[in-house]
């Protein structure tokens, strides 16, 4: 099989692996907990920030679209203007830096962890801002809906993925080099 195929392959296998983390959620009022984020946080250190954030673009515009794979088995453009859209939106952005800081900076366990929460903040910033305004709710009320409830997963994600990066990078030498293609 040839890199080119390889890296479509793997790319499409992180928009599945991405629905599916979507779904293995804890359900709260306002914002799910769930474990979309580790597979951005993957996508952007194995496919790299082109790759990796074309496969989440990919997801995103799959469940806008109304395919649903979202938190809860949902889809549709409503969803993405939604509350929680932000933090969809802010998935293609944070693949992209996690992506960009890993390739530049290398994948040291501590450079994987920088470049996550680099990444989180971002989607943070993103979805927060975009609650915000959608919601009414002030700064103080958004962070205890769509922040702070999140920190210690996030924690667990990111040591997880960090692991799991080191792993497979290991495991998938020649995929690493899919940023050449």
């Amino acid at each position: 099989m040839n890199m080119k195929t390889k890296v479509l392959t793997t790319s499409a296998m992180f928009v599945a692996l991405t629905a599916i983390c979507s779904q293995i959620q804890i359900p709260l009022p306002m914002v799910p907990i769930n474990l979309a984020l580790f597979a951005i946080y993957l996508a952007g250190t194995i496919l790299g920030p082109k790759y990796g954030t074309l496969s989440i673009l990919t997801y995103v515009l799959l469940g806008g679209l109304g395919a649903p794979i979202f938190a809860g088995l949902s889809g549709g453009f409503g969803k993405i203007t939604g509350p929680t859209g932000g933090y969809i939106i802010g998935y293609i952005v944070a693949t992209l830096i996690v992506g960009l800081i890993t390739k530049k900076c290398g994948y040291s366990w501590w450079t994987l962890v920088i470049a996550m929460i680099v990444g989180l903040t971002a989607c943070y910033i993103i979805g927060t801002t975009w609650f915000m305004y959608i919601t009414g709710n002030s700064l103080a009320a958004s962070m205890t809906y769509c922040v702070i409830p999140f920190l210690p997963g996030d924690v667990v994600k990111i040591i997880l993925a960090t692991a799991l990066t080191i792993r497979l990078r290991l495991s998938l030498p020649d995929l690493m080099r899919a940023e050449a293609i």
